[in-house]
């Protein structure tokens, strides 16, 4: 049915048609709308369906691809903020070691110096006890030394004149006016 009625219309198309610009051929007319409706139903059944379908898709998938990319850029301003933050402990942390640190340091320079004077100090101190106990030595030495000189010279000087017990006696009395050892 549709060779005979295909065939019609390209036969009047070919004569001419007999109509004038502005003339309208019913025929060529309804041939065209039925054409245009086949046209668009194949079209919406087997391309526009398809077509939208995967129109449809890209634009859900560039949608994911944008909620995705708002995701990962709110993901990274959050772990931006993160290791700011943790920038900023460690930045604290270091200036409280630091602060301890020289605290420490003050404090072990402070033990350091004390613990230096009181060592000098006491060096100083044994030093000076122990120049005391040679110089009393030496003396309590020095004065025997000389008890004997001044014995020996006494008795050779006064052997004839003195007794014994007055010889002793000029000693003593001799070491009596000897410094006293302190």
């Amino acid at each position: 049915m549709q060779a005979p009625f295909v065939r019609s219309l390209l036969l009047s198309a070919a004569e001419g048609g007999g109509g004038g610009l502005l003339s309208v051929d019913s025929t060529l007319l309804w041939a065209t709308l039925v054409i245009f409706a086949l046209f668009a139903y194949v079209l919406g059944k087997f391309a526009w369906g398809p077509l939208l379908k995967i129109v449809d898709e890209r634009e859900r998938s560039i949608r994911e691809q944008v909620e995705a990319a708002e995701r990962a850029a709110a993901e990274a301003r959050d772990t931006l903020a993160k290791h700011q933050e943790l920038l900023r402990d460690a930045g604290r942390e270091r200036e409280e070691i630091l602060s301890r640190a020289l605290k420490e340091a003050e404090q072990a320079r402070l033990e350091l110096v004390a613990k230096a004077r009181a060592e000098s100090e006491a060096l100083l101190k044994r030093g000076q006890e122990q120049m005391q106990r040679e110089r009393d030595q030496a003396l309590v030495e020095l004065r025997s030394q000389v008890a004997d000189i001044a014995v020996e010279a006494a008795s050779r000087i006064v052997k004839s004149s003195l007794s014994d017990e007055a010889q002793r006696r000029l000693v003593d009395e001799y070491i009596q006016a000897l410094p006293r050892v302190q």
